[in-house]
């Protein structure tokens, strides 16, 4: 067997069991970012996948293919949820100014799960601490791993 065809079997093999990427079982909710990212990434494997095929890479097509597929299906699913601004509970799409028993701050603004970010600010909607804000006032309490936050101000902007 020449070296050639190994290769071309291996990169079909790989094609096979690349398996699709889980999709949440949870509402997709999106802010307005979050679907231009979603709308985004689907133009750009798009792009990607007629390059991939232009050169006849199959392992990328495949790559692509299984990606524009996830994305497809978030974007069909998408719900857009825009909070109302006079809203004075923390929902979907706000921004949440917290600070624990130690006056430690923290801020996170509530977003879908694919955009979700938390180095840069951002917390997925299904996660804990999403979860046990949702609801609540300024100056009510919650309690998330063990530590009790305040809820110190609340905004319905980016």
């Amino acid at each position: 067997m020449s070296r050639a065809f190994t290769r071309e079997e291996d990169t079909e093999n790989a094609a096979a069991v690349l398996g699709e990427r889980p999709v949440s079982p949870h509402r997709n909710l999106v802010t307005a970012a979050g679907l231009a990212m979603i709308e985004a990434e689907l133009g750009r494997l798009r792009e990607d996948m007629a390059r991939a095929e232009a050169e006849s890479d199959r392992e990328r097509v495949a790559l692509a293919a299984r990606d524009l597929r996830y994305w497809t299906a978030r974007r069909e699913s998408a719900e857009l949820s825009v909070p109302d601004a006079a809203s004075d509970v923390v929902r979907f799409g706000m921004t949440v100014a917290l600070e624990d028993e130690d006056g430690k701050a923290a801020r996170w603004r509530i977003v879908g799960e694919d955009e979700a970010d938390p180095a840069k600010g951002s917390i997925s909607h299904v996660s804990p601490m999403a979860q046990a804000l949702f609801g609540k006032k300024t100056g009510e309490l919650v309690a998330v791993n063990g530590r009790e936050w305040e809820i110190v101000g609340l905004s319905a902007e980016a």
